[in-house]
């Protein structure tokens, strides 16, 4: 009987071990996390073109509640992906993938009139310009950033009708003031390649802003006429940059 469990416990080491999926391990990720006052249903046509490309697309339903919270979740996305990633953000999006995408998966980071903050800065510095916070953006009691819906269309996204600028603003993803004022841990644009648009209409995100901030992180940067909206104005611009990334990269 010894012998016999001897036997099979020694056939069991010499199981081999399972085939590697050269397919899962060959997919081209691209991983998006919306910003501010846009939810993900924003980046649908990207989603499409890149999906028609043969890109595996996903779209993060990040909360912006808190800034741990939003990491976590974009982490918990990457780890059900098999291969490597492109990590793409709009507006304070750009703070999580800078401190989500450590791992060796993630190739790229791309940032869409989206914030890179280095190590300790915080999403409030960035957005404030000399006269604070842009006008439209107002808190309520509980801390919450919004962006007034009177303004909405003037000063988020100017570039799209008013029917659906009207739209976002009525169904709009605040902010809240727990991830405004965290500061980041991490800068992951020193040590992976990075792409960025700079969207030169933008009322949020000032462009002198952005263009500061992409040209530290030695970016490929393309400049693209367009307001904090520019990835749903302008969304066949916008994903041939995210694909010149793939192309580079995955």
């Amino acid at each position: 009987m010894k012998r016999f469990a001897a036997a099979v416990a020694a056939s069991a080491f010499a199981l081999p071990a399972p085939a590697a999926n050269p397919a899962a391990a060959s997919t081209k990720n691209i991983v998006i996390v919306p910003g501010e006052f846009i939810d993900a249903s924003g980046w649908h046509v990207v989603h499409d073109i890149l999906s028609q490309k043969g890109y595996r697309v996903t779209v993060v339903p990040a909360a912006h509640a808190t800034f741990e919270d939003d990491v976590a979740l974009v982490r918990r996305v990457l780890m059900q992906h098999f291969g490597n990633v492109v990590l793409v953000a709009n507006g304070i999006g750009g703070a999580v993938i800078g401190n989500a995408g450590s791992g060796a998966k993630v190739k790229a980071l791309v940032y869409v009139a989206a914030i890179a903050p280095e190590v300790g800065e915080n999403p409030l510095q960035l957005l404030r310009g000399p006269d604070g916070l842009p006008a439209t953006v107002k808190a309520d009691v509980a801390g919450y950033h919004w962006a007034d819906r009177a303004r909405f269309h003037d000063d988020v996204a100017a570039d799209l009708t008013p029917n659906r600028a009207n739209f976002l603003a009525a169904s709009q993803a605040p902010v809240g003031l727990a991830f405004l004022g965290t500061p980041s841990y991490a800068a992951l644009w020193h040590t992976k390649p990075s792409y960025a648009v700079v969207a030169t209409e933008d009322r949020i995100l000032a462009p002198d802003a952005q263009r500061m901030m992409y040209r530290r992180a030695r970016a490929q940067i393309v400049e693209i006429r367009g307001s904090h909206a520019v990835h749903m104005s302008r969304p066949e611009d916008v994903a041939q940059v995210i694909e010149r990334a793939a192309r580079d990269t995955l």
